[in-house]
């Protein structure tokens, strides 16, 4: 850049406080705007809402200054590049410049992507999006709550395609859809009617625009406040290729505000042809009842009182039939007890006679072999003192005893 021409005498001397302030006056004439590219660093807050942070590149450095209430639509993070638009002052106190920004950009498109892509890896991960936690539209709701700007088109064409379709009760939760305090109104919209329970279902609206336009709907605390929703929600925001977080978040996501409308109301025509069908089904299942019910009446026989007394008196005669013969069969049964009894005592005279015989018979085989009858045939036994026998004359002891049919003798 060409260095610019002196303004001031060499020769001039002047105060500390007249230099700044003619330093000042210079740098603020010389830079009423610039646009300065580079990365946000050391971004700090203070209590009384200022921002204080450094845009720097590679060869240097500038601290800057965003004043409490000017507009920032997305969040502000370390090491994001964007393109601050303001104008430099300096701050004599200090002996510095800084850059008192007006707006600030992401710098390009992609950068701006990247972020959206960062930031949905997270809230993935926490399962913000998963499928599991999306809730089913009511068929029919009463009253629908709307997050959006009173004054923007598309409150205007929800209402106006609601009414075409089935008016019911709106609900307006009005909230900015651009800018920095566009996040916080919006999510402050689906807490209120989460809060509150007066609606059937939530759309949270906006119309088209720039992807900057678009990133409230794409911050931590709206995607949350969506996700947290235990009313069924409606993401009807920009158009059909636009889509933030608080789509991913939603339980359903719209391609525009006017689609949302449609999803969350049936049109006239639907309903009533959908009555006529059930209507038809209802009429055919009663008819379908009610011929079951005649056939089956028609199949049954009324029986007169008399045929009734008739059959009563043939089952109590086949019941006494069936008595008489266990009572026939029981009686045969004890007579032939009884007649069993009536033999007892000549089956045990028997039974006696039978027992002596055989005692007889078996102390007949006992005497028979007693060694008694050998003895009385002429033979002898001869013992030992101890009474053992002795059967070789070779063992012959003394004193022996020698027993006989008719006796004992001792040698």
């Amino acid at each position: 850049m060409q260095k610019p021409a002196p303004i001031i005498s060499p020769d001039t001397v002047f105060s500390v406080s007249d230099a700044s302030a003619l330093l000042k006056g210079v740098v603020e004439t010389a830079f009423a705007t610039i646009k300065i590219r580079g990365e946000l660093s050391q971004i700090t807050r203070a209590s009384s809402g200022h921002m204080y942070m450094t845009i720097k590149d590679s060869g240097a450095a500038i601290s800057a200054i965003i004043w409490r209430g000017t507009p920032i639509s997305f969040r502000l993070d370390e090491g994001m590049e964007v393109i601050a638009t303001g104008h430099m002052t300096t701050y004599p106190a200090r002996s510095n410049y800084q850059l008192i920004i007006n707006s600030l950009e992401m710098a390009g498109v992609g950068a701006i992507l990247q972020m959206l892509e960062a930031r949905k890896q997270k809230l993935a991960a926490e399962g913000l999006f998963d499928t599991s936690r999306k809730k089913p539209l009511p068929a029919l709701p009463r009253r629908i709550g709307v997050v959006t700007s009173p004054t923007g088109a598309a409150f205007q064409d929800i209402q106006n395609r609601l009414r075409e379709r089935f008016p019911v009760t709106v609900v307006l939760y009005p909230a900015t859809v651009q800018g920095e305090s566009a996040a916080t109104e919006v999510a402050r919209g689906i807490e209120y009617f989460n809060r509150m329970q007066n609606v059937d279902v939530i759309i949270v609206a906006r119309g088209g625009g720039s992807l900057e336009d678009l990133l409230p709907f794409s911050e931590e605390i709206v995607v949350r406040a969506a996700a947290a929703s235990k009313i069924p929600l409606i993401s009807g925001v920009g158009h059909e290729p636009d889509w933030m977080l608080i789509d991913y978040a939603a339980d359903v996501r719209a391609p525009t505000p006017t689609g949302a409308a449609e999803m969350v109301v049936p049109t006239k025509l639907a309903i009533s042809t959908e009555l006529e069908n059930a209507w038809h089904r209802l009429a055919g299942g009663f008819l379908t009842r009610l011929d079951n019910a005649r056939t089956r009446i028609e199949s049954i026989n009324i029986k007169s009182p008399k045929q009734m007394v008739m059959e009563h008196a043939q089952r109590l005669d086949d019941i006494g039939r069936t008595i008489n013969v266990m009572i026939g069969t029981k009686i045969t049964s004890a007579k032939q007890q009884m007649m069993s009894a009536a033999t007892f005592p000549i089956t045990m005279q028997n039974r006696r006679a039978s027992l002596n015989q055989a005692i007889s018979h078996m102390g007949q085989m006992l005497n028979s072999l007693s060694y008694k009858n050998v003895l009385s045939r002429g033979y002898a036994i001869v013992r030992d003192g101890s009474g053992n026998i002795i059967s070789r004359a070779e063992n012959a002891p003394h004193p022996a005893t020698i027993e006989f049919a008719d006796g004992v003798i001792n040698l």
